[in-house]
C-alpha cells in the first residue's frame, strides 16, 4: 500500500493513521482523500487490524480543513463529485465494525472536523480547536458536517456553529459533547492507544455489533431498534466468543476471544 500523504503504522493490532502534511496543517486535498480511502480499505480487509486511530502530524493540526487552493477551478458537478467521494470514505469509517477513534491534536476545521465526527468517538488535546467555517467561504460543509454535528451536539448548538463559522476550543467541545475526553498534548496518543487497547481486548464480534447497532438505530423507531438489538443478541449467543466469555467469567480468568 503506497501512501504519499499518510503514515500508517500498526501496533498490537491497532492501526495508527497519521495525516502527514504538517507544512499545510494536514489539509485535505485530492491525494489525501485517495490515500485515506486506501487506508480505510486496508483496515477493513486486514483481519489482524482490530481498530484504528486517526491523528495529525506536527503540533498544530489534526486536519485543518480542505486545501482551498483546489477550490479555485472547482464548479458545480465536479464539486458534487468531490463531496460525494469524501462523504463515501467518511461513511465507510462511520459504518466500520472496527472502531475508529479520532485523536485530535490541534486544528480540526471544516473537513477535519467532519472527519473527526465520522469516527466512532473523539479524544482531544488541550490545544485542539474545532469548527465548520465553510460559510465564510460562501459554501456549506460538504463532508457531512450539517448532518453529524446536529446529531452529536443538538440542533441549536449545531446551527449556531454552522452559521457563525465560529471556532471552539477543546473544553467547549467537551462541554457540548463533541469530544469524549481532553488530555494534555503529550498524553493524547498514549491515552488514545490505552482506550483502544481496552476495546480490542473485548470480543470483536460483540464490539462490531455495538457499532453497527449504534448506526442502525438512528433511522428506526424505538420498538424496531429494540427488535433488531434482540436479533443481534441472539445471533451473538451462537458464537464461540460468547461461550468463552461466560466460561472465563465463571472460571475467574481473562477471556481468550477469537472473533468467531
Amino acid at each position: 500500500m503506497e501512501l504519499s500523504t499518510l503514515l500508517f503504522d500498526v501496533r498490537d493490532g491497532i492501526a495508527v493513521i497519521t495525516f502527514n502534511r504538517p507544512d499545510k496543517l494536514n489539509a485535505l486535498n485530492r491525494q489525501v482523500i485517495d490515500d485515506l480511502g486506501k487506508a480505510v480499505d486496508h483496515v477493513r480487509q486486514t483481519p489482524e487490524i482490530k481498530a484504528a486511530i486517526l491523528t495529525g502530524a506536527g503540533p498544530k493540526a489534526f486536519v485543518a480543513g480542505a486545501d482551498i487552493s483546489e477550490f479555485q477551478n472547482l464548479h458545480g458537478l465536479a464539486a458534487r463529485r468531490l463531496s460525494a467521494k469524501g462523504t463515501g470514505i467518511f461513511r465507510s469509517i462511520e459504518k466500520s465494525t472496527k472502531p475508529y477513534v479520532a485523536a485530535v491534536n490541534g486544528f480540526a476545521l471544516g473537513g477535519g472536523c467532519e472527519l473527526a465526527m465520522a469516527c466512532h468517538f473523539r479524544l482531544a488535546s488541550e490545544n485542539a480547536k474545532f469548527g465548520q467555517p465553510e460559510v465564510k467561504l460562501g459554501i456549506p460543509p460538504g463532508y457531512g458536517g450539517t448532518v453529524r454535528l446536529v446529531r452529536l451536539v443538538g440542533k441549536g448548538r449545531a446551527i449556531e456553529l454552522l452559521t457563525t463559522g465560529a471556532m471552539i476550543d477543546a473544553q467547549e467541545a467537551y462541554r457540548i459533547g463533541l469530544v469524549n475526553r481532553v488530555y494534555p498534548a503529550d498524553q493524547l496518543l498514549p491515552e488514545a492507544e490505552k482506550i483502544v487497547r481496552t476495546i480490542v481486548a473485548n470480543a470483536p464480534l460483540a464490539v462490531g455489533a455495538c457499532l453497527e447497532m449504534a448506526n442502525i438505530q438512528e433511522g428506526l423507531q424505538i420498538d424496531d431498534a429494540l427488535a433488531v438489538e434482540s436479533s443481534f443478541f441472539g445471533v451473538l449467543f451462537e458464537t464461540e466468543d460468547a461461550v468463552e466469555g461466560a466460561k472465563a467469567f465463571l472460571e475467574k480468568r481473562p477471556p481468550k476471544f477469537v472473533g468467531k
